[in-house]
């Protein structure tokens, strides 16, 4: 038979007996296939370009082909993956952080050609054994390489993975003949035309509509955080189906899920900090329909596949029409109608800005850190004293160091190279511009009155001519938008209450033995107790509060009644084994009223004696973002001046950051007298 012919059969055993090739799958496996090409799928959620390297591997196998190798990010996306290759009579197999005693068998398997496809996750292309020893003899006998949401290849793309830029050594170290496809669904031209010139030259670009006539989309604007929660609350049993509630972020997606608890629905909370088996689970029951709905951060997103999602509420908008799109795109995929609905907040701004400052370091750092790395490896948390980045910052640089040459992760760390390295900070304020003209095109999208897909069309480069039809703007069918009294006052209640755990430090950060003498556990006798704070700076509910009163630009005050009368809340809720015997502070540089306005209403309603503040000496040190630095700072700073009666001590502040002020703080309260020390903060980040 021809090959079309033996590719639609091989579609059908994919995808069932009614199932027909589009033109442009078609397209991409003859190039694949016969020509052994390179090739760039653009196509939207559920057009089918998983079928396309499922189908060209089953040919290029029955032709002599070795298996094919599928980078892919995400494990729900390799669990869908694997799923679909079984159906068609494909043998998969996955290397991926979540099955590492499955290794060494995978490898086996794979040398003896038992093995279809094997997905890797783009962390293992830099992992020192599998780069050096399993991927060149993959790369050299692999007969399909496969790059599955390759926008996030592109530092321009919305999702972008450093880790992914190793691809483009590979793409360039593939022996002659071996076809590559790369495949996403959310690339504007910029994120096309980037990918495709990391594909190499000759690169075939197949990009189609992204119109998906199934979405409803729409947007509800509301005052404030209670409206908001209040309409999701009464709206949701009108949704159809089951479906996602994205959230912006952790605290968020806890809130909403405890809510909605309430009030009857079956819902559960998804994150990048939910448990794996966890997750596996709230997949599991989403995709049996047990759910009303998951509330998820954006760590729900790639690879999700429920055809029959019924509808996507976004409480918070997405930093960029393409983020949004990618997410919606998750719904309607198998019904004739899915709701798309988007509750922006004032607060997403300022979600935004914290993201942001996420990005690239400054020059002067990044330089510090190859300063600090010579021939001898240094691990991620050696390092990690000896320069002012976060450890998830600098991880994020070394692996873009890495990508550029300038250093080189072996077996006990990382090293530099040596060869030259420019800091191109054009490229990184180019990115970041664009980053804030997207932010301004979601605003923009939340306000328009044209129709909305064509609007998000446009916003992703795709041509379209004439109106969906379909959204609230379309049609003037707008979602009613003043939730009931008794809703609002309802959710302002459940945000309302105060309080939430504050965990101890429990263990010293690595790489100060020699210098502070501090390693492993903090002894139990000088730790402090689990304390409490008033509420996260990523709330819904206390956050918009405490984040105004904590503000870098917002003056110095006395405890305003309300957040004071909350505190106190949280203080009868508590729970403690034994009462408090006196009250201490530690002094606060930035905010020495507030801060003991608190301290000394607590102990006047507590009835308990106010022993003063702990102080810190010396300069005021600059703003540091990892263990640490801090540690190192507090402990050379913070000193204790009056007498520790013996008993617990309640211990006061205005923000839990790294918690490194106050682990010190109850160390030396301990040392003192104390015979427990328990943290009250206002603040907490998440």
């Amino acid at each position: 038979m021809d090959l079309r012919t033996e590719a639609e059969r091989c579609l059908r055993a994919l995808a069932g007996e009614h199932a027909r090739l589009r033109e442009d799958q078609w397209t991409a496996i003859a190039a694949l296939v016969e020509e052994r090409r390179r090739a760039l799928v653009v196509q939207r959620t559920g057009w089918g370009k998983s079928a396309v390297y499922f189908v060209a591997t089953a040919l290029l196998r029955a032709r002599g082909a070795g298996p094919t190798v599928i980078v892919s990010p995400l494990l729900a996306l390799m669990r869908n993956q694997i799923d679909a290759a079984a159906r068609a009579g494909i043998a998969a197999r996955t290397i991926n952080s979540a099955n590492p005693e499955d290794w060494r068998q995978v490898y086996a398997e794979v040398a003896a050609g038992s093995v279809d496809v094997l997905l890797v996750s783009p962390e293992r292309l830099n992992n020192p054994e599998f780069r050096d020893l399993v991927l060149p003899e993959l790369a050299a006998t692999a007969g399909l390489i496969v790059v599955d949401e390759a926008h996030c290849i592109s530092d321009w793309g919305h999702d972008f993975r450093p880790d992914y830029r190793r691809l483009r050594t590979l793409f360039d170290e593939l022996p002659q003949g071996i076809p590559v496809l790369a495949t996403t669904a959310t690339a504007n031209s910029r994120v096309t035309t980037d990918v495709a010139e990391q594909l190499g030259d000759g690169t075939l670009v197949l990009r189609g509509t992204l119109e998906r006539d199934s979405l409803r989309l729409a947007v509800v604007r509301l005052r404030t955080a209670e409206e908001r929660l209040a309409w999701l609350g009464e709206r949701l049993e009108e949704l159809p189906g089951s479906g996602i509630i994205y959230t912006l972020t952790v605290a968020a997606a806890h809130e909403v899920t405890a809510m909605l608890r309430d009030r009857g629905f079956s819902v559960a909370s998804y994150s990048g900090q939910t448990e794996p088996a966890e997750r596996l689970q709230a997949e599991q029951d989403l995709l049996d329909n047990k759910l009303k709905a998951l509330v998820a951060t954006s760590a729900l997103g790639m690879g999700f596949d429920k055809p029959d999602l019924g509808f996507i509420v976004h409480l918070g908008a997405p930093a960029s029409p393409v983020a949004y799109y990618q997410q919606i795109g998750r719904a309607g995929r198998g019904v004739e109608r899915a709701e798309v609905i988007l509750l922006p907040g004032p607060e997403d701004r300022d979600i935004w800005a914290y993201f942001a400052s996420l990005a690239f370091p400054p020059e002067p750092v990044v330089r510090n850190v190859l300063a600090e790395l010579g021939e001898r490896p240094l691990s991620t948390a050696a390092l990690e004293p000896r320069v002012d980045l976060s450890r998830n910052r600098l991880e994020m640089m070394l692996k873009v160091l890495d990508v550029d040459g300038a250093v080189r992760r072996v077996k006990g760390g990382w090293i530099a190279t040596g060869e030259p390295w420019e800091y191109d900070a054009d490229r990184y304020a180019r990115v970041q511009a664009a980053r804030r003209h997207e932010q301004q095109a979601m605003i923009d999208y939340q306000g328009t009155d044209e129709c909305r897909m064509l609007f998000l069309r446009r916003c992703l480069d795709d041509s379209a001519a004439e109106p969906c039809g379909r959204c609230d703007n379309c049609t003037g069918e707008h979602w009613p938008s003043e939730p009931s009294s008794q809703a609002v006052t309802r959710a302002r209640e459940r945000l309302a209450r105060p309080g939430v755990e504050l965990s101890p430090r429990r263990m010293w950060p690595t790489g100060l033995k020699d210098e502070l003498g501090l390693s492993g556990r903090i002894p139990p006798s000088l730790q402090a107790e689990q304390g409490r704070a008033l509420g996260r700076l990523t709330d819904i509910g206390w956050g918009p509060r405490l984040r105004a009163l904590l503000a870098d630009d917002s003056p110095d005050q006395p405890v305003p009644e309300e957040i004071a009368a909350a505190v106190v809340q949280v203080l009868a809720a508590w729970g403690w084994s034994e009462r408090p015997v006196a009250v201490a502070a530690i002094a606060s540089r930035t905010r020495p009223v507030l801060v003991s306005s608190l301290a000394e209403h607590i102990s006047r309603v507590g009835r308990l004696p106010y022993l003063g503040a702990l102080t810190s000496q010396g300069p005021p040190s600059p703003p540091q973002h990892n263990s640490a630095q801090r540690l190192r700072t507090v402990l050379h700073s913070l000193s204790l001046d009056f007498p520790v009666p013996q008993g617990p001590v309640l211990l006061v502040d205005d923000r839990a950051d790294s918690g490194w002020t106050l682990t010190v703080a109850a160390r030396l309260l301990r040392e003192a007298g104390a015979t427990a020390v328990l943290p009250l903060v206002l603040a907490t980040p998440t």
